[in-house]
């Protein structure tokens, strides 16, 4: 899935996290605007701080299920991705006490055993129609809030990062720099912010 067509809002999504930083300056920008989203979690990242995960749902926002090491599924056999997801969903749905419903493979990259892999387990694979591409170092805020508002219409998905830990340095906190610009921007436009629906 690319789009919610049946969706009046946009999907705000975040990968990679949680992160020490990143996270909770996300959540505070969020809660300051009235806005919701979903954050696609590396179980690594959970295993390390879980409490972090918990914030995020406290917060009114969704969890799901992003890898446990962020590794390229067409690298991987289809055991291999599931020995992975399987361990990430057990961390993420201990620290944050919400069961998994969807999935977004690293680098938005599914092999044709994986995706049946995740089918199988009821995961909805999630992908997107809008992206910053704020993992680049060369990425501004600016930049990002452009490329992930640019044509965004009604049942977008957006993807942006609230961590660096498999991207540029310091990439979060461009992300961060372009999140209030985003949402501006989308409420200029009359759109509202949504997490994925179910």
């Amino acid at each position: 899935m690319r789009r919610q067509p049946e969706v009046d809002g946009v999907a705000l999504t975040f990968d990679d996290g949680p992160h020490p930083q990143g996270t909770p300056i996300v959540l505070e920008i969020l809660r300051d605007a009235g806005a919701s989203a979903t954050f696609f979690l590396a179980g690594e990242q959970v295993e390390r701080r879980p409490s972090l995960a918990g914030e995020i749902v406290a917060a009114g926002h969704r969890v799901e299920l992003h890898c446990h090491r962020h590794r390229n599924a067409l690298r991987l056999t289809a055991g291999m991705f599931l020995e992975d997801a399987e361990r990430a969903r057990a961390a993420i749905e201990e620290a944050a006490g919400q069961p998994i419903a969807d999935h977004r493979p690293p680098y938005g990259i599914y092999s044709g055993p994986a995706l049946r892999a995740c089918r199988r387990r009821g995961w909805r694979p999630v992908l997107w129609s809008q992206w910053g591409r704020d993992w680049r170092g060369s990425a501004t805020a600016r930049s990002i809030a452009r490329r992930a508002t640019d044509s965004v219409r009604a049942g977008d998905i957006v993807l942006l990062h609230d961590a660096d830990y498999y991207s540029a340095p310091g990439s979060w906190a461009r992300t961060v720099a372009a999140l209030p610009i985003i949402l501006e921007e989308l409420g200029s436009r009359g759109l509202k912010t949504a997490s994925l629906r179910r």
